[in-house]
């Protein structure tokens, strides 16, 4: 038995036709208030992650997990918050380590196949609210992550429902991907985030590895071969993509999953799309034709449809009835 592989009803606007225009309309929002609460959250190794909470204190719990060089401040987190919490949900955005509003005390930040900070989260909260639904929804890096944990762990997830989007399920080719055509504006707009990110912590950092070679990286494989993978215990960057991608765990997911991509996503290879052979019984993909990458724009200029939430939410209320 297999999941299965179905076609989105998804329909991109006419005003904002092709992948591009979707991934980057989808960003040039109204700025929504989000009231948060900030907690502070110790791992087990003594460093720290935020976490920020939102929406009806009583009501089910889903953890929203940000991609690479996100936060709280990204508008697709802060629309997905309040569309949950306005649908009777209790949100906690989770920050990875290197993300939040002040820098961390280790060298360890976050990439693609960070799950253990993920599973110490989500068993805590099943220790705080054991009688209430749990869900988490990750999107892109975040995603990945999200499958890689439910996969590696089954049935010790403590979740009862989950949603990843616009996930690269291979990294690989999606990294050959982001240095081609006109999807190289992304890597270099998410290299300079990220360097952002590290310059906070640049006297800890040049103590262990060669400053100089990171923020001199124009292109992943170099970026991720002089941090990403000797701060994460990796032998190189092709190890990091090959032991970080979530397809090879898809099998094993057992938490009831939906996926959620298109086709035209610029950050993501043909080979790197959701297979029906791939996945569990506990796994829908639903794979539109266009929607670019976190875009999923819809309805018309003056009245714009941010699908995803909608659709999340649906998920969601069907998987964790109240």
């Amino acid at each position: 038995m297999h999941g299965v592989v179905v076609e989105s009803d998804f329909r991109p606007a006419w005003w904002l036709p092709g992948a591009h225009a979707q991934t980057i309309g989808a960003q040039v929002r109204r700025a929504v208030p989000l009231p948060l609460e900030w907690e502070e959250f110790t791992l087990p190794d003594g460093d720290f992650l935020e976490l920020g909470w939102t929406g009806p204190t009583e009501g089910p719990v889903v953890v929203l997990i940000h991609g690479l060089g996100g936060s709280y401040e990204s508008v697709h987190i802060r629309g997905l918050a309040r569309a949950m919490a306005g649908a009777g949900w209790r949100v906690c955005l989770f920050h990875f380590r290197g993300c939040a509003r002040r820098p961390n005390r280790s060298l360890i930040t976050y990439h693609n196949g960070m799950t253990s900070d993920l599973d110490v989260v989500f068993h805590e909260l099943a220790r705080r609210y054991p009688n209430r639904p749990r869900a988490a929804v990750g999107i892109s890096l975040g995603g990945n992550a999200l499958l890689k944990l439910l996969g590696e762990r089954a049935e010790a997830v403590p979740l009862h429902g989950a949603a990843a989007i616009s996930v690269a399920l291979e990294l690989r080719p999606c990294v050959d991907r982001l240095n081609s055509g006109f999807s190289r504006f992304y890597q270099g707009l998410l290299l300079r985030r990220l360097k952002r990110r590290l310059a906070q912590r640049r006297a800890l950092i040049s103590q262990h590895l060669d400053w100089d070679r990171i923020v001199a990286a124009r292109r992943f494989p170099t970026f991720d071969d002089a941090f990403t993978a000797p701060v994460h215990g990796f032998a190189d960057a092709e190890d990091y993509y090959a032991r970080a991608s979530s397809r090879p765990q898809l099998h094993r997911v057992r938490v009831p999953t939906l996926i959620l991509v298109a086709a035209d996503d610029p950050f993501l290879a043909p080979a790197a799309l959701p297979r029906a052979e791939d996945l569990s019984p506990a796994i829908r993909a639903e794979v539109s034709t266009g929607g670019g990458h976190v875009g999923f724009v819809a309805g018309p200029p003056h009245k714009p449809v941010y699908w995803l939430e909608p659709r999340i939410v649906r998920w969601l209320e069907g998987l964790a009835p109240r």
